[in-house]
């Protein structure tokens, strides 16, 4: 038996657990307010302050550093990697001090499971990074090739839901073509085509639906326009595609629980454009990524936070429904749990430990 500590750190909260194995022993989420966090410059700015909350939930649970065995953050923004468990090295805490490849809360994963691991010549580790990269070539050309399509989505709870999914049906998740689509502060869609993802929409950089906070695609002459004729900045220009657009840009608020709230009460015209503007979008996304496909599509899964909301999930399904009749709803997230999974695999041989 091996005692693993799982740490995902999000834009709002840092989600900490405590495994025996595979079994939980302790999990909490340590919610963030913008307040908190807007005092720091940048996300790398952040790491004393989540290394101190994940501190407190050790203090709280009385747990002692020297008796856990491993540890593991969630994967952020690197180089494209392939899918699968690595050892965190001096190369990956590099790229993600120095936000060679981008910025994003997911970044400090690694970097606080290798400074508590170090304390205690222990092991650090972290599994399916948001920038793992199966992409097929032709998904690859975006229309201009400055500026090519990336592979930046959920790729730790898709690729887990996907699994779990398949093996509900029978299933092998090499034989079969999913569509996941991850429905959280951010929102991804993957079509998962015989265990790799093929295609699918950036979660970070523009694409797809938008969401409670993010943009997704919006038009990009007349974005640019109103960047030079508003004079705007860098950090001003992407805020307004990140953090501060979507739902939050319409409505002022980026809370889908209290929206919803709203929605469902019926009393608000544009709340109910809004909310079915963004039901509406990504049912676009999960359909087109039917396409590369063939429409050959076995499951659809909808995952995430937001599909809690079976009010919102049954604006989307019978949108999408013409695809496949096996549409099925995986609320919330099991990154956490697949942590721990994953380093219990690497340490039993079941999947090879990759070096970055």
């Amino acid at each position: 038996m091996s005692f693993i500590l799982t740490i995902n750190p999000g834009n709002t909260s840092t989600k900490v657990a405590l495994f025996d194995d595979e079994k939980s022993m302790r999990m909490e989420v340590i919610r963030h307010s913008k307040k908190e966090t807007e005092k720091y410059a940048s996300i790398t700015d952040q790491l004393d302050f989540r290394k101190n909350a994940v501190e407190e939930f050790l203090n709280r649970g009385k747990i002692d550093l020297e008796s856990i065995d491993y540890y593991i953050g969630r994967g952020g923004y690197m180089k494209p990697v392939k899918s699968g468990l690595y050892e965190v090295n001096k190369e990956m805490l590099d790229d993600l001090r120095t936000t060679k490849y981008g910025e994003h809360a997911s970044n400090l994963g690694a970097m606080i499971a290798y400074s508590f691991a170090s304390l205690n010549d222990k092991k650090a580790f972290m599994l399916d990074p948001i920038c793992v990269d199966e992409l097929d070539s032709v998904a690859r050309l975006s229309g201009h090739p400055a500026v090519p399509r990336v592979s930046v989505f959920h790729a730790l709870n898709q690729k887990r839901i996907a699994r779990n999914a398949a093996r509900d049906m029978g299933r092998d998740y090499k034989d079969v073509n999913i569509i996941v689509a991850h429905l959280g502060s951010g929102i991804s869609v993957g079509l998962h085509k015989k265990g790799l993802i093929t295609d699918l929409t950036n979660a970070i950089d523009g694409e797809g639906p938008f969401t409670p906070e993010r943009s997704g695609a919006v038009p990009t002459r007349l974005f640019i326009r109103y960047v030079f004729k508003h004079g705007l900045d860098y950090k001003e220009s992407e805020s307004m595609l990140y953090g501060k657009s979507g739902m939050y840009a319409y409505l002022g608020t980026n809370n889908f629980q209290n929206v919803m709230e709203e929605y469902e009460a019926k009393k608000d015209e544009k709340v109910k454009l809004v909310v079915e503007a963004m039901a509406y979008q990504i049912s676009k996304s999960i359909a087109s990524l039917a396409a590369p496909a063939s429409g050959d599509i076995d499951i659809i899964i909808i995952t995430g936070g937001l599909a809690y909301s079976k009010t919102f999930t049954g604006l989307i399904i019978p949108s999408i429904k013409f695809i496949t009749d096996n549409v099925r709803v995986y609320p919330g997230e099991d990154e956490l749990q697949a942590m721990a999974e994953g380093v219990v695999q690497g340490l039993k041989g079941e999947v090879e430990i990759l070096k970055y």
